[in-house]
């Protein structure tokens, strides 16, 4: 049966929405100094809230399922906080030191190349893509170390670690011991009228949302630890730092496997040439995980498209995280997800109006014939 929308009712549906947006945003900017924590427990519960679900499947009641994944949670997240982190902080530092010295090496390697492999055209032009490279090097290093100490100055001024680590736990676990009886009350609150619609546009939030956080999100943990590992048994410097970074960002298509690929190779030329071996095991670790990745993780974690286009993602991390600092990058993807749903809702009824086919005659025509189209 078709369904007709009147421009009256899409204005207001519409307004009703606009008004939620402004509230959230001006909610975010006026606590933003103290929302860390709280958005951290949230996300952590409705990661685990699956797992939870499974638990009471099999016998165990929510309390003791809450219990019992909060407790491995938390041992794994403090685990990974004293063995790991300070690894990858003391590589870090010493990658950024040794940085200049592989961009000096690396061009070294080239220019003993350049009289076997190029023809003269492109070697008269080396010393100036010399340079450009080693500007275009000087400015990203300095951005990405001014995005770095920007976002950990941030997140000093939002909330001190203790008080993370302390309610962060908390709140996961009230609101993972919670979920379902929150997500019933909620729904009790929603206009019979419109309750049909809500749950549609929610469920359609809640599986993008879901497959880009806990599916994706599962995706680029699992290639970070194997591009992390796989590099150290290569026995590449910096190995661990670049595989987590590539899997953390494996999140854009192509970006995270590429930038990863490059830094890799790049350390891998300057540590292990002319050993070709070390350099072509380095490039085995890469492909691969893409295969795993296109082959196994996708299908598998993942499954279909969540609806989030990467440009956006990426305009919504950067949007996001300069609004409202580290905050913003934690909602930026559940609100680039819930903005997409919204939108495609608004399209949809708007196609559905009078405001689209018109009032005149002509137009309930044409409305007329676009149902039995579709419904042909």
């Amino acid at each position: 049966m078709e369904q007709k929308v009147s421009g009256a009712s899409l204005k207001r549906q519409v307004t009703f929405w606009v008004i939620v947006l402004v509230v959230f945003i001006a909610f975010i900017y006026i606590f933003s100094t103290i929302l860390l924590p709280f958005i951290a427990g949230m996300a952590v519960a409705y990661f685990l809230d699956p797992v939870a679900d499974r638990l009471e499947r099999i016998g165990l009641s929510r309390l003791m399922a809450t219990v019992v994944i909060l407790v491995s949670f938390v041992l794994v997240f403090a685990l990974a906080l004293t063995i790991f982190i300070p690894i990858i902080v003391n590589q870090f530092n010493d990658f950024i030191q040794h940085i200049p010295t592989y961009v000096q090496q690396i061009q070294q390697l080239i220019a003993k190349a350049q009289t076997m492999v190029l023809p003269d055209w492109i070697r008269n032009q080396l010393g100036a893509i010399k340079d450009n490279f080693s500007s275009i090097m000087s400015e990203g290093l300095s951005f990405v170390g001014g995005l770095f100490a920007q976002l950990w100055s941030s997140g000093k001024a939002l909330v001190n670690i203790l008080s993370l680590m302390v309610v962060t736990p908390v709140v996961a676990f009230y609101m993972l011991l919670d979920w379902d009886r929150m997500v019933a009350k909620v729904d009790d609150w929603i206009p019979r009228d419109h309750v049909a619609t809500v749950r549609e546009i929610a469920r359609e939030i809640d599986q993008a949302i879901a497959g880009f956080i806990r599916g994706q999100g599962s995706l680029c943990i699992i290639l970070g630890v194997y591009y992390g590992v796989g590099l150290s048994l290569v026995g590449l410097n910096f190995g661990l730092l670049i595989g987590l970074f590539a899997g953390m960002i494996s999140f854009i298509p192509y970006v995270g496997s590429m930038v990863g690929l490059v830094l890799a190779v790049g350390v891998a030329l300057v540590q292990f040439w002319p050993d070709y071996l070390w350099v072509g095991l380095t490039l085995v670790v890469f492909f691969t995980g893409q295969f795993l990745e296109g082959n196994v993780l996708q299908p598998k974690l993942v499954g279909e498209s969540v609806g989030l286009h990467p440009v956006w993602l990426m305009f919504a991390l950067f949007a996001f995280g300069a609004l409202f600092g580290f905050v913003g990058l934690l909602i930026a993807v559940p609100a680039a997800a819930a903005c997409g749903v919204l939108v495609r809702f608004a399209l949809s009824r708007y196609l559905q109006s009078d405001l689209y086919y018109g009032r005149s005659e002509a137009g309930k025509a044409r409305r007329a014939k676009a149902g039995k189209t579709e419904n042909s």
